[in-house]
């Protein structure tokens, strides 16, 4: 049968106690079956410790205030960008962006995720496609929009992830009704580090 060995540090002078807690129940417990130490309450988890699919960082950044465009080709939404430094490049970052509200009186507004300057999460098609195309409902309409992409970096560099956007034409509105400037309202974007 296997044995329980306890051995002593030859350089230090502590004694060490095993105590046992008041208690009048009978209880056993049962080693791992591998090698390790021990953790306590002041112990630190390292990243690399962690499973795959824990999130190693979040970054975050919300946009307060409204902005329009009337641009067809695409720009930076400003103050719609987070930078993030992965810890290992076999990690996944997770982004997440939700838009506010959005509006066009007559026409589409489209947004792209970047990676610095790299186009990502696009369509597989179509010569208008993008990210996200935000079709008008009504003439004075403005509805939120979402989208969500997991991204392979593959670098442990600074990254930064942005929003651009462009119309088809007349005004696009973001945060705000494209009628009323009382109904505004806020956009943000995420980036989370998944360990692979």
């Amino acid at each position: 049968m296997s044995s329980i060995k306890l051995e002593s540090n030859a350089s230090g002078t502590g004694i060490f106690t095993i105590a046992s807690p008041n208690s009048n129940t009978n209880r056993t417990l049962t080693l791992p079956d591998n090698t390790g130490t021990i953790l306590t309450g002041s112990s630190a988890i390292t990243r690399s410790q962690l499973p795959a699919g824990s999130v190693l960082q979040v970054v975050s950044t919300t946009k307060t205030d409204t902005a329009s465009t009337t641009s067809t080709s695409f720009s930076d939404v400003s103050g719609l960008s987070v930078t993030i430094t992965p810890t290992s490049s076999t990690s996944k970052i997770f982004i997440i962006l939700t838009l506010g509200s959005v509006g066009n009186t007559v026409n589409t507004v489209k947004f792209n995720i970047l990676r610095n300057s790299t186009n990502i999460a696009q369509p597989a098609s179509g010569g208008n496609s993008s990210t996200i195309n935000h079709f008008p409902g009504a003439t004075v309409s403005a509805t939120g929009d979402c989208a969500s992409f997991l991204d392979s970096p593959a670098t442990t560099s600074a990254i930064t992830y942005k929003i651009q956007w462009a119309v088809d034409g007349s005004t696009g509105y973001l945060n705000r009704h494209t009628g009323n400037t009382d109904y505004n309202s806020v956009s943000t974007i995420t980036a989370m580090e998944i360990a692979a």
